[in-house]
């Protein structure tokens, strides 16, 4: 069994973590684990390695984005997660709300804006014209919230374009939506299971990095505190922007319920962060699913949906 971490995303140190449990929990049901630390040579080891499964526990670029699914898909080895469409589909965050919004979800209105030369004043005025304040920039296709920013005035608009520029020429500006942030784990090994609301209190004013990976700079609330019917509504979208972007294995879905109960989907992440802070291991947890057991299930499912593929082997 190869556990895929670390990589070059920005997200490398992260996913050292995560794979990190992954290899602890894998081991603790009896598999031979190999940790690999994806570089130019992570071809040959994949290649030559014998490997029965690749447990994929790479987050940002080149590991969640569709590309070392397509690495996986030529050398022919049962992978755990989304598939190749799915995964670039969520990394991109402006083309899967587009999908979404299509699908009937609730996503709060946003544009796509790519940063070459610097930053014109007037940009900003018509974003903060637009959208109003707050308003949210980001990278599109980036994860942990890095590059983000929620801008409370017009300075912070313009800084924060510099910002996200600096991660991805891409960037996405969305009207804030307020309301309670929670998050929903969504299962399918194959068959799909909505985990439980989580609801997020974060000491540091936005729920960023820092608050994600410092012990005790957030705090999980399972069930959230919303209204019964948002809790029924918040699950139902995040299955349907499951099922719609076509993801497979595990995702979690970031939701922000408004005042009214209504879900605004923010986005849905493919291989969620799986460190001892991270929200869909304690999700599953509450829906009575243990780490090494949630780890088993995925690598089943991987090898499974390959069999189906490619049938078993011959003898």
């Amino acid at each position: 069994m190869a556990v895929l971490r670390g990589g070059r995303s920005a997200e490398r140190e992260v996913s050292l973590m995560s794979g990190g449990q992954v290899e602890k929990a894998l081991q603790s049901r009896g598999h031979e684990v190999t940790g690999v630390d994806v570089d130019l040579n992570t071809w040959d080891v994949l290649k030559d390695g014998g490997f029965d499964c690749v447990f994929n526990a790479l987050h940002g670029r080149l590991g969640e984005d569709g590309t070392v699914q397509g690495m996986l898909e030529l050398l022919g080895l049962p992978y755990t997660g989304s598939g190749v469409l799915a995964s670039a589909l969520c990394m991109d965050k402006a083309r899967a709300n587009v999908m979404m919004a299509a699908a009937g979800l609730h996503i709060p209105t946003f544009e796509e804006l790519e940063i070459k030369d610097g930053v014109a004043g007037d940009l900003v005025e018509r974003l903060v014209k637009t959208y109003g304040l707050p308003l949210v920039v980001k990278p599109v296709r980036e994860g942990s919230t890095l590059g983000l920013t929620i801008a409370q005035d017009v300075d912070q608009v313009g800084s924060g374009l510099v910002l996200a520029a600096r991660y991805d020429r891409r960037i996405l500006v969305q009207k804030f939506a307020a309301g309670t942030e929670i998050t929903i784990g969504v299962l399918a090994t194959p068959d799909v299971q909505v985990l439980p609301t989580l609801e997020i209190v974060s000491d540091n004013p936005v729920y960023d990095y820092d608050a994600k990976y410092t012990a005790g700079k957030s705090h999980h609330i399972i069930p959230a505190r919303i209204p019964e019917r948002a809790q029924s509504e918040a699950s139902a979208a995040a299955r349907r922007a499951f099922i719609e972007l076509g993801c497979a294995g595990m995702a979690r879905v970031d939701i922000i319920v408004d005042s009214q109960s209504k879900p605004w989907v923010l986005e849905v992440n493919t291989v969620p962060g799986l460190t001892e802070l991270s929200l869909l291991p304690d999700a599953a947890r509450a829906a009575g699913i243990a780490f090494d057991e949630l780890c088993q299930r995925l690598v089943d499912h991987a090898i499974r949906r390959q069999e189906r593929r490619v049938g078993p082997p011959a003898g």
